[in-house]
């Protein structure tokens, strides 16, 4: 049977209410050193006296909270505030109660459970200030995609206000908790983690493509380690490379190319790139040195690498046809890993300072570098989220290598993973 999620426009009069609201009012981005946006979301309504309906408001109520708490764009009030202003009438809000404990914006939500026992949920944003709807949506879904449900909607509050959607993407990683290295599929907070490849060889550094359809990885299926593209809602499989040993796939933003790493010619580790589906492969370093860890700019049009030429890993940058390479790491002796921020300023990368690898991110405006992991563990594998506010990487601070979420400059750390050992993370772009 399949799962249903259903959108469902709302009114006329709603929809006109919406597009008469002028569009500066509302669209708002953040930047570093911008406050976050103060948003009131009281406890959603609930239309019947119905368990299942009830239940369900409470679970998208956490679950948008958290959301939005998280994406260092909004900053939900406190509960304890709406203690000090009248109960909410969605039919009649004043908005001079929510001015008055400081929210800018109110998210209001209902509840309904329909004939066939879906929920329906629908969801309103207003500006408080100006006393303006500024969208909403409604959904109709089987009980069990509630936190699908609540995600699409946190998505849309994103994008509605000028920002990236972060919470319909997927993290793909590998695990060995069913006792082999395979590829596993989970939500950004580490809810719904699934198995998506079954084989009894070992997989390996899995990469998403840049539409979130495909995942390229390097698999040992033949004895040795190939290059694999994935699609793990269709089941289909395609073998790219076989020849040598194939690893470090990165797809180009624009959908267009994949860089990866291989021993292909001459046995020694280069850089190459091929189209997206794999075809016409084209080698793009030349020398003695191991290059290896390709990332892709977002405007696809230069590559971000790790090679030892100069004597130790370090961080260069090449323009995508493998000419202008530039190093841009220096003060330390062992660099690796690097992720290009999906924003472009930043790359991520992992450091070994007195054997203790931690995740360190450079700013390419600045050159300045900061650390933002600071424990005696390996900490490795760092992947951007697509708005490029925070981070997921593999760390053994707790004995057992597990993913972790951390924010760009070092805060809000979270872990994501606990059973058997998680590692090599890649964050979709959408």
């Amino acid at each position: 049977m399949k799962h249903k999620l259903i959108v469902i426009p709302l009114t006329l009069c709603v929809l006109l209410s919406l597009l008469l609201l002028p569009q500066e009012e509302v669209v708002m981005s953040i930047r570093e050193g911008v406050p976050v946006i103060p948003i009131a979301l009281p406890n959603f309504t609930v239309k019947g006296s119905s368990p299942q309906a009830s239940a369900a408001a409470e679970t998208i109520h956490q679950v948008v909270s958290a959301n939005l708490k998280y994406s260092r764009v909004f900053s939900p009030l406190p509960k304890s505030y709406y203690s000090y202003i009248r109960p909410l009438n969605p039919e009649n809000i004043y908005f001079k109660d929510w001015e008055s404990i400081q929210a800018n914006l109110l998210f209001v939500g209902e509840i309904i459970n329909s004939e066939k026992g879906n929920v329906v949920f629908e969801g309103k944003l207003y500006d408080v200030k100006a006393g303006k709807f500024i969208f909403g949506k409604r959904y109709q879904a089987e009980s069990h995609l509630l936190r699908l449900v609540a995600h699409r909607m946190s998505d849309e509050i994103m994008r509605i206000m000028g920002n990236t959607p972060v919470f319909t993407s997927k993290v793909v990683f590998i695990s060995n908790r069913d006792g082999n290295d395979e590829l596993y599929m989970m939500d950004y907070d580490g809810h719904s983690q699934t198995r998506i490849t079954f084989n009894k060889v070992k997989d390996y550094m899995p990469a998403w493509s840049s539409d979130g359809k495909q995942i390229a990885y390097t698999s040992y299926r033949k004895g040795r380690a190939g290059l694999y593209i994935l699609n793990p809602f269709e089941g289909k499989i395609i073998e790219v490379s076989n020849e040598g040993t194939n690893f470090g796939t990165s797809f180009s933003p624009d959908g267009k190319k994949m860089a990866f790493c291989s021993t292909l010619e001459k046995g020694n580790s280069e850089i190459y790139m091929a189209n997206a589906d794999g075809s016409k492969i084209k080698r793009l370093t030349f020398n003695k040195a191991i290059d290896t860890a390709p990332t892709w700019s977002p405007t696809s049009r230069e590559i971000a690498f790790t090679s030892d030429r100069s004597g130790t890993p370090q961080i260069y940058i090449m323009d995508a046809e493998g000419s202008n390479v530039r190093r841009v790491s220096y003060g330390g002796s062992y660099f690796d890993g690097p992720a290009w921020s999906p924003t472009g300023d930043m790359i991520v990368y992992v450091s070994r300072v007195d054997n203790v690898f931690d995740i360190y991110v450079l700013n390419l405006r600045t050159n300045q570098t900061f650390k933002i992991t600071e424990s005696y563990a390996r900490n490795e594998s760092p992947t951007w989220s697509p708005d490029g506010r925070h981070i997921i990487y593999s760390s053994n601070r707790t004995g057992t290598i597990q993913l972790y979420s951390i924010d760009y400059d070092g805060a809000n750390r979270r872990r994501l993973t606990s059973k058997g050992t998680n590692k090599l993370p890649d964050w979709s772009r959408n």
